[in-house]
């Protein structure tokens, strides 16, 4: 039966709302969907998937990892293989959308391409990576780590709240630890990795266009800094004889958004604040505040970064006021491949769509998978770039939108079967 890009799209909404009921929580609409790697709710996800991609055709299994991999055969044995996909976990009370719409678009392609009857010069293997967010080992990236062969085994050893290790919990959910590095890829074998994901940010709604074509996955940093004033009571020390680790922290806090602000490129959030003695009427002793800076330029955020602790190193001690800084976190940028960000807004202009080029400044999976091979991604709107939260919302019309990007970028990709590296 031949079905239309329009029924794709319908299609990819009904699995969808049907993967939002593998949840924790009963009403997704009120409550968002709490989705966590190696837990029942995987489990239900994954058999519902592999039960929508057998029905396509395709070949299922699942790795150590706890990764599930559906393939759609090319009519070539010896083909490359064009891996797509995203995560299926989410974070707590999420929305419906991040991570697995990633995984739906690319099925509902294969279902339009087999109901037009198109073979391509290569396979597509679309993967449901099991842990990207990272909420329940703090491990994020698990899945596609393994994929690119950059696991890093000691995380086995992180455990959950409830003291059980990602190792027990993979055990548990039908894997092998031990045998995760046989699951990585061979570079050889891979033509690229291409991943839809919702924008998580206002750009293409207020652009009015329902994609958008990624060309670098942002870099990130995270600080640590700990103030140290003196407590006194808040009545009787004169003002000027205080020393008041808050407002230390809000002279911190000042810079680091007027940094950001008057850096292009750069965007940063001072996100958890914890203060000492916490009285209300006691003069702040202790406030410890972390710093995250994100930039699709690694030269850039290191510039910011070091202005940054340039101008704390004169800030505080002019408050009379001590401190101590960690660097606790750092990951480079990852600059999505030039020929597949071409071939991209080659396919948003095949589809009828004026391409918008912008910087993902959440992290993906493809911050793992470009160890591995050259990788491109797609944007969808997403109502007010609203993420991480129950009203997520997208539409029909931009799934279907989307899964007709998709098939004019894998007509211009089978025309190129080896790009250049």
């Amino acid at each position: 039966m031949t079905i239309t890009l329009e029924a794709a799209g319908q299609q990819a909404w009904h699995w969808l709302e049907a993967a939002a009921r593998c949840s924790e929580t009963q009403d997704s609409a009120q409550q968002g969907v709490t989705r966590l790697c190696a837990t029942p709710e995987h489990e239900a996800v994954l058999e519902k998937l592999s039960s929508w991609m057998e029905a396509l055709g395709m070949s299922v299994r699942r790795d150590h990892g706890a990764n599930l991999i559906g393939r759609h055969a090319s009519h070539l044995p010896n083909a490359k293989v064009l891996l797509m996909g995203s995560h299926q976990d989410t974070v707590p009370n999420g929305g419906k959308y991040d991570g697995i719409m990633g995984i739906i678009l690319p099925l509902a392609l294969i279902s339009y391409l087999r109901a037009q009857q198109i073979s391509l010069p290569f396979h597509i293997d679309i993967v449901a990576f099991s842990d990207e967010e990272g909420t329940r080992f703090s491990s994020t990236l698990l899945g596609s780590k393994v994929l690119a062969g950059t696991f890093d085994p000691d995380s086995l050893s992180a455990t959950d709240d409830n003291g059980i290790s990602l190792a027990q919990a993979l055990r548990d959910f039908g894997c092998d630890p031990d045998s995760i590095p046989e699951d990585r890829y061979a570079p050889d074998e891979v033509l690229a990795f291409l991943e839809a994901h919702i924008e998580q940010g206002p750009q293409l709604e207020e652009a009015s266009l329902p994609v958008g074509v990624v060309n670098a996955i942002t870099g990130i940093e995270r600080h640590q800094f700990v103030i140290q004033g003196m407590a006194g009571h808040a009545g009787t020390v004169p003002m000027a004889l205080r020393r008041d680790a808050l407002v230390g922290a809000a002279e911190v806090i000042r810079l680091v958004d007027n940094l950001c602000k008057q850096t292009d490129q750069l965007v940063g959030v001072v996100g958890k604040i914890t203060n000492a003695p916490n009285g209300v009427n006691v003069i702040p002793q202790t406030t410890t505040l972390t710093v995250e800076l994100r930039s699709p330029q690694d030269a850039i955020r290191q510039q910011a970064r070091s202005t940054l602790l340039d101008q704390v190193s004169h800030a505080l001690p002019a408050l009379n006021l001590t401190y101590t800084h960690t660097q606790t976190y750092e990951q480079a940028a990852v600059q999505c491949a030039p020929w597949l960000t071409s071939t991209l807004e080659q396919a948003v202009q095949d589809s009828g769509v004026a391409p918008k080029v912008l910087f993902s400044g959440a992290g993906h999976d493809g911050l793992a998978m470009a160890q591995l091979c050259d990788i491109g991604m797609l944007f969808v709107r997403c109502h007010k770039g609203i993420s991480h939260h129950p009203d997520e919302a997208i539409t029909p019309e931009d799934l279907m939108k989307a899964i007709q990007v998709l098939y004019h970028t894998c007509q211009r990709l089978a025309k190129c079967c080896n790009p250049p590296r």
